[in-house]
């Protein structure tokens, strides 16, 4: 499984201006709302609220990771977004964020959960990855990015 193929441009919004933490994460559950792997938007929003009050997704290196293993979802689903301004998300190296993925899993799907979870990091994680990113200008970039940068990658 890869990202750039859970990824579709109508799950990638450029230069998302919002003004807190909970207004990104409800606007990337809102993206999500109409894809055919979520069953239960409620229950999602539910889980992936639980778990940032757990501790926060934000992982450092300017990336947050709002995520919830969930009933929820009947199959993988991912989101990604671009922050226009950096924002505070209580990460765990006190950077702001500028780049957020949402991922929602089925509940027995956690290998393939913590395997995405890992591929975003070690892709996103890259300062040079990260850069290419914001200059993207479109969705149809961002995932062409991906598909580059993943064609090396071992399948999960």
């Amino acid at each position: 499984m890869k990202i750039e193929g859970l990824l579709s441009e109508k799950y990638i919004v450029l230069n998302l201006e919002l003004a807190s933490k909970s207004q990104v994460i409800e606007k990337m559950l809102s993206v999500v709302a109409g894809h055919t792997g979520v069953c239960d938007s409620s229950k999602l929003r539910e889980d992936v609220l639980h778990r940032e009050e757990e501790m926060s997704t934000g992982i450092g290196k300017s990336i947050a990771l709002p995520h919830a293993k969930t009933e929820g979802v009947s199959e993988p689903v991912m989101a990604f977004a671009t922050l226009r301004n950096a924002m505070d998300f209580d990460s765990l190296d006190n950077e702001p964020v500028r780049f957020v993925f949402l991922l929602a899993t089925p509940e027995d799907m956690l290998a393939e959960h913590l395997k995405l979870l890992a591929r975003i990091t070690r892709l996103a994680g890259r300062e040079d990855f990260r850069e290419r990113l914001l200059f993207c200008a479109s969705p149809a970039e961002v995932i062409e990015l991906f598909r580059v940068e993943e064609k090396d990658l071992p399948q999960i």
